[in-house]
């Protein structure tokens, strides 16, 4: 009749003493958890403790969409800003990462190294991807400035962490390409070049852009401007576009509403020469050759005539302007894109070697049957020149034509 109650009272033992093992099991994970998960068997050279820091870019938002704005015609400008934005991520990192002095003042020297080639990268990249031709038109469109800062954003996109990590891995002693890390907001390099520099500033500039662009669009046809055109136009193009876009408003993820809008345009696109930037006319009476200078082919003018095919708005949803002028604005760029892609280009330097042979026939011609002509391009932003010797077919059966020459 005693043993039941010893047999209870051990199984109570046990029960509680199965809990106390267990309450202490969980507080002691939940403290490996906060206060030493983040140890690792990294020496402690190679280990980082991350700390707050503001990231600072000390260049004027203004100058920089001026910038952003006209590459080709501020390309110093344009390299300085690359190199201070770069500069501005790596010491960014460097404060958050608490890393020495001796190796901060590594980071200038060692970024100077990849410098010249990054450089080049970000602007060859940035003019292939924005006509830059186009500003005239991107102004309407409130598009200019914000359309610069896409540009950039996406270029930096895909040469920041490239830079990053190979400057930081270099100067910091890793093991197997690790580091071991702690502290609050830990991130990798990439990660806190994108989110807390590139992610901001772009940001910021968005902002100021709209801002500009809204105020250029609206002063746009206020403007007076006289000049003097010297143009040679040498080809045409074309088009015809259409676009369909739905508009949908939705509550709680659930569509309730859309607006169904059908725009199209044609496009009148002209190819050619601005010979007021450049025209040289040079000859050799040496080698009897007489050599004309054209920069190269570029878009002269661009008329796009848009009409809406179709508005069919639903009860819950506003069609604002720049609803349209967002499609007006996508079918312009594609016309000139599909242009630019297109042979037009090298079709307009035929017709100008064409022209020319038209233009100094007459003259040559009775200077001296022996002289030829030759046509060169010159690339204004490469400084590069392109010689094309063009020959003209023969009027006549008994015109005979040497070879690489152009009689007259």
């Amino acid at each position: 009749m005693n043993a039941q109650p010893a047999s209870g009272t051990s199984f109570g033992r046990l029960l509680l003493y199965t809990v106390l093992i267990s309450v202490v099991g969980i507080l002691a994970y939940n403290y490996y958890k906060n206060n030493i998960a983040d140890y690792t068997f990294i020496p402690k050279e190679m280990q980082i403790t991350y700390m707050p820091a503001e990231f600072t870019f000390d260049m004027d938002d203004e100058n920089v969409l001026a910038v952003l704005s006209n590459p080709h015609r501020y390309h110093r400008e344009f390299d300085e800003l690359v190199y201070k934005f770069n500069m501005s991520l790596l010491s960014h990192i460097a404060n958050r990462m608490d890393l020495a002095d001796s190796i901060k003042v590594q980071l200038e020297p060692e970024y100077q190294k990849h410098h010249p080639y990054l450089q080049q990268l970000y602007f060859n990249d940035f003019v292939n991807i924005r006509d830059t031709t186009a500003n005239l038109y991107e102004t309407w469109y409130e598009n200019e400035a914000s359309g610069a800062v896409e540009t950039m954003n996406e270029v930096a996109s895909k040469y920041t962490c490239f830079l990053v990590n190979h400057v930081i891995t270099t100067l910091l002693k890793t093991e197997g390409g690790l580091l071991g890390a702690k502290g609050k907001k830990i991130d990798t390099p990439c990660g806190i070049a994108m989110t807390e520099g590139l992610r901001p500033l772009i940001n910021r500039l968005a902002e100021r852009a709209a801002i500009n662009d809204f105020s250029r669009s609206k002063g746009l046809l206020e403007q007076k401007v006289e000049r003097v055109i010297a143009e040679l136009a040498t080809m045409e193009v074309r088009d015809k576009k259409g676009l369909n876009k739905q508009l949908q408003t939705k509550i709680w993820g659930f569509q309730i509403s859309s607006t169904d809008i059908e725009v199209s345009a044609i496009s009148i696109l002209k190819v050619g020469f601005k010979i007021d930037q450049y025209f040289d006319i040079r000859l050799n009476s040496k080698n009897k050759i007489v050599t004309v200078t054209l920069p190269e082919p570029s878009i002269l003018s661009h008329e796009v005539y848009p009409r809406v095919d179709k508005l069919d708005i639903g009860w819950l949803r506003e069609v604002e302007n720049s609803d349209l002028n967002a499609n007006f604005n996508i079918l312009r760029r594609e016309f000139r894109r599909d242009a630019i892609e297109s042979d037009v280009m090298n079709k307009s330097k035929s017709q100008a070697i064409e022209i020319m042979n038209m233009i100094f026939n007459p003259i040559l011609n009775s200077f001296n049957q022996e002289y030829r002509l030759v046509v060169k391009f010159k690339n204004l932003n490469r400084e590069e020149t392109i010689e094309t010797i063009k020959e003209p077919k023969p009027t006549n059966s008994s015109e005979k034509i040497e070879e690489n020459k152009v009689p007259f």
